[in-house]
């Protein structure tokens, strides 16, 4: 990756998930200065985040609620977000396995009425963030479920079911 490109990390905004470019720099900064309340934390935070990535105006205090809960999970040190969101990752360059993934994914959704976040990282080090080194992965609350193959959907099914349970 060229040194001059900006690392982009996602964070989700109302019901979407957005890639924000430079927001990962400004969350160190904030995170390592002690001296800024939660206030102003959020302020500086977005600060940056409307300075290099497009804000629409109507979603300002979207942006910053999202902005002030990633702050608080960051400074306390929590690890997941709402516990009772479905959070999907699948890990991959975007080939047939990853694209295969996805599909299964979403029939056994469709089939049990289940609704998750589903976001596809394609980004090299994006997915070496998450400790894999194998593609594609699928990741499900931020817990590897497989890495380096094609699941089954009776596998995909089973790891649904164990986390709605």
């Amino acid at each position: 990756m060229d040194q001059d490109t900006p690392l982009q990390r996602t964070l989700k905004i109302g019901k979407a998930s957005v890639g924000l470019i430079h927001l990962d720099t400004a969350l160190s900064k904030v995170l390592k200065d002690n001296s800024l309340n939660e206030e102003q934390a959020v302020a500086y935070l977005f600060k940056q985040v409307n300075k290099h990535n497009y804000v629409p105006p109507t979603a300002h205090k979207l942006y910053k609620d999202a902005l002030k809960q990633e702050y608080s999970r960051l400074k306390t040190g929590n690890k997941t977000h709402e516990s009772e969101e479905l959070t999907v990752r699948i890990l991959g360059p975007g080939c047939v396995s990853c694209n295969q993934i996805k599909i299964m994914l979403i029939d056994v959704m469709q089939e049990f009425g289940i609704a998750a976040d589903i976001e596809q990282i394609q980004d090299l080090d994006e997915i070496w963030r998450y400790g894999v080194l194998n593609t594609p992965a699928l990741i499900i609350n931020n817990d590897i479920k497989s890495s380096g193959r094609l699941p089954s959907k009776s596998e995909i099914e089973q790891w649904l079911r164990d986390v709605l349970d």
